[in-house]
């Protein structure tokens, strides 16, 4: 029995097959070559070993050769193994040259039959084409079977998949014969959003690989930019979703297999715009390609459509998980904004509502203790003045940012104050509140009581005349120029005027004590000058 398995073949590297070198040549030029090229180099020696790379299917593939082989050409083939069993017998030149009836004549004669398959029969045949779909494309299989697919979708089905270009719409027919039309005369974008339940055929669909999909959508002339037809880019949607899942756990790799088809999704989606789609349904198409490798050109369009809408958003809609290490997409958002602004049609109310809209935001994401200053800032002020009626809701964000981030140096807290708060914008119960919010720096508590007192002089008309403490370092004085016979102010303006005395109190007595400190340190430079070497000797530092 020994001297029946002749011949070693290591297949694709990954197994080794022992088996006769004479009943497999029989049926294969290919092997036969190469088992006559190891011949002249191995005379003397029994046994030879080939190798053997690239081969369809690895070693399942080899092994269904082998069993034809050794059964005297004889092997069941079956939808399920036709595609494999093709591609074997092209590889290895299974052909009638060398044997009669060999295994490529009998795939072939099984797939002539293929008309009579059933629906299912061509994607289970599609299916087994994964692994080496390069080999059946390449053969011309895959093609075959996608056009059966077609013409049995054709056949049972009153759905439209694709609609014609500007370029042929008289009497659009693909290279396969079929005839498209319209897709909104077949489903309104109304009659879709009414309909909760999908179509059958999308998850019968869904089983397939990226690569057939595209297969199938470039053979609708429906692929990349082309697409026009709402139903395909609704089963892509699908399609795209299911996989969304695995495609998190595995490599980028597999999401670039998915690129193409986040590309005519987006095209889609484009295209159709918010005659098909609604301004949270956008975005949710926005959120599950943005996944899949999307192109930059694509993202760029699909949020522009979805900015120019962003009046339409809810908070729940705009908290999107990030990508890059914060807690939200702060920057996504921020594209967003800047997209709406840019529109000068925008009326003042939708401003507005933006407005209001983003102060919540900011309040959302406050918390996110890898939110930095600079997008905290680009933000806030990514929407003009006119946006605000008033900017109570934007210091609350900054208190919560505050406390969430209690290393934050005094510069930068007065940065973000002067640069997002408009203080004549102010409720007075909110500029209370900055007054006595130790987070708040001193300066800038005094700029907002004084712009509030400003604002109330407008009324009343009192005059307060300021003296800088820098200049007697010890005094403040605050000046009532009221007329005696003046009406009195209200409680209010009264409350205004006590806060930013205090303010202004608490200001000279920082100064007072910086200038004590600055003192005592120039007192203990000298005693230490005098105790040290004139070598030796060097400036203090400025404190303040």
């Amino acid at each position: 029995m020994a001297e029946l398995c002749n011949l070693q073949i290591h297949v694709n590297g990954q197994q080794t097959f022992f088996v006769n070198e004479k009943i497999v040549s029989k049926y294969s030029g290919r092997l036969k070559k190469i088992i006559k090229q190891e011949k002249g180099k191995t005379r003397g020696i029994k046994k030879s070993s080939i190798d053997i790379d690239d081969f369809p299917g690895g070693a399942e593939g080899f092994e269904l050769v082998s069993r034809f082989c050794y059964n005297n050409g004889r092997i069941t083939v079956t939808v399920s193994n036709v595609s494999l069993l093709h591609c074997c017998a092209i590889f290895l030149e299974m052909t009638e040259r060398v044997s009669s009836c060999n295994l490529l004549q009998q795939t072939e004669t099984f797939l002539d039959g293929i008309f009579y398959w059933s629906w299912n029969d061509i994607l289970v045949s599609l299916k087994s084409c994964e692994s080496f779909f390069s080999y059946a494309d390449s053969s011309g299989l895959v093609e075959k079977l996608v056009f059966s697919l077609l013409a049995k979708f054709a056949q049972n089905s009153d759905i439209i998949l694709a609609a014609p270009s500007s370029s042929s719409s008289s009497s659009p027919e693909t290279a396969f014969g079929f005839r498209f039309s319209s897709p909104t005369k077949i489903t309104p974008p109304s009659a879709v959003r009414r309909s909760s339940s999908r179509p059958r055929w999308f998850d019968d669909l869904s089983i397939l690989p990226p690569k057939i999909i595209e297969k199938v959508v470039k053979s609708l002339g429906a692929y990349g930019a082309e697409n026009n037809s709402l139903v395909l880019t609704k089963f892509l949607l699908y399609y795209l979703q299911k996989k969304t899942a695995v495609i998190r756990k595995g490599s980028l790799n597999s999401r670039s297999e998915y690129g193409g088809l986040a590309d005519t999704v987006a095209y889609g989606a484009i295209l159709l715009g918010k005659t098909a789609f609604s301004w949270r349904g956008l975005f949710w198409i926005l959120r599950v390609v943005s996944q899949l490798g999307l192109s930059r050109d694509c993202r760029i369009g699909l949020e522009r459509l979805i900015g120019g809408m962003l009046d339409q958003a809810t908070l729940d809609d705009l908290l999107v998980c990030g990508h890059d290490g914060g807690v939200y997409d702060v920057n996504l958002v921020l594209r967003l904004i800047r997209v709406f602004v840019s529109d000068d049609s925008v009326s003042a109310q939708k401003m507005k509502n933006v407005g209001r809209l983003i102060d919540k935001y900011l309040g959302e994401v406050s918390p996110d203790q890898n939110l930095k200053v600079s997008k905290f800032l680009g933000v806030a002020e990514s929407l003009p003045d006119s946006a605000r009626d008033c900017f109570d809701g934007v210091y609350r964000a900054i208190d919560i940012y505050l406390q969430s981030h209690p290393t934050l140096s005094s510069e930068e807290r007065s940065r973000l104050c002067s640069r997002c708060l408009n203080y004549e914008k102010l409720s007075l119960e909110a500029c209370k509140d900055l007054a006595k919010n130790l987070k708040i720096p001193p300066k800038v508590a005094v700029q907002a009581l004084a712009a509030q007192s400003q604002q109330c002089s407008i009324a009343s008309k009192p005059e307060f005349v300021y003296e800088s403490p820098i200049k007697s370092h010890a005094q403040m004085v605050l000046y009532n120029s009221f007329d005696a016979d003046s009406t009195s102010v209200s409680e209010e303006n009264e409350d205004l005027r006590l806060n930013l005395q205090r303010m202004q109190w608490r200001v000279v007595e920082l100064e007072r004590t910086c200038w004590e400190m600055k003192g005592q340190m120039s007192r203990m430079a000298k005693s230490k000058i005098s105790t040290t070497s004139p070598g030796h000797n060097r400036a203090m530092p400025r404190l303040c």
